[in-house]
């Protein structure tokens, strides 16, 4: 919906309602405003390849359940991976960046909320590969695998940071 027609919506939503429309430019201010506002959540910054679609799955992943992303597309991710720390054993499609933790892979929404929220002493989590069920990764009538999502520190030390 353009900002033209929320506006004109609500308009026409407040004068259905007897509400005086005086100060109507004030009202579509205001509107404007607010259709123009970004996600109220943690930016992810997001470094991923223009064609993979399970990149962009998780990245619907993570607005879906309140964080602002925003996605830069590259050829090559493997300096991105190096410059961040990503160790190898835990590598895969995309790699994304929130409040100065790393976030590698299909790494669910909820586990990165608990990072943000416990802020550990770790450079960031991770769920290597890409295993089926992950989000982004989720295939019709083929049943999820486990997975484990892993913390890494800067010198490349690995833990399980949470089990799916």
């Amino acid at each position: 919906m353009s900002r033209s027609s929320v506006i004109a919506f609500a308009a026409a939503a407040l004068a259905s309602l007897g509400i005086s429309h005086a100060g109507g430019v004030r009202l579509q201010t205001d509107l404007a405003a607010a259709a123009q506002q970004k996600p109220s959540g943690p930016l992810v910054e997001v470094f991923k390849t223009p064609t993979c679609g399970c990149c962009s799955q998780w990245v619907e992943h993570m607005r879906k359940n309140g964080f602002n992303v925003h996605t830069t597309d590259l050829v090559d991710l493997s300096a991105i991976k190096k410059s961040r720390g990503v160790p190898g054993d835990v590598q895969s499609c995309h790699t994304a960046v929130v409040n100065g933790y790393v976030v590698e892979g299909h790494v669910p929404a909820a586990d990165v909320h608990r990072m943000l929220k416990e802020k550990p002493a770790i450079a960031g989590i991770a769920v290597g590969g890409m295993p089926i069920g992950s989000p982004g990764m989720e295939t019709p009538f083929v049943k999820a695998q486990p997975f484990d999502v892993t913390s890494f520190d800067k010198s490349g030390k690995l833990r399980v940071f949470a089990k799916h």
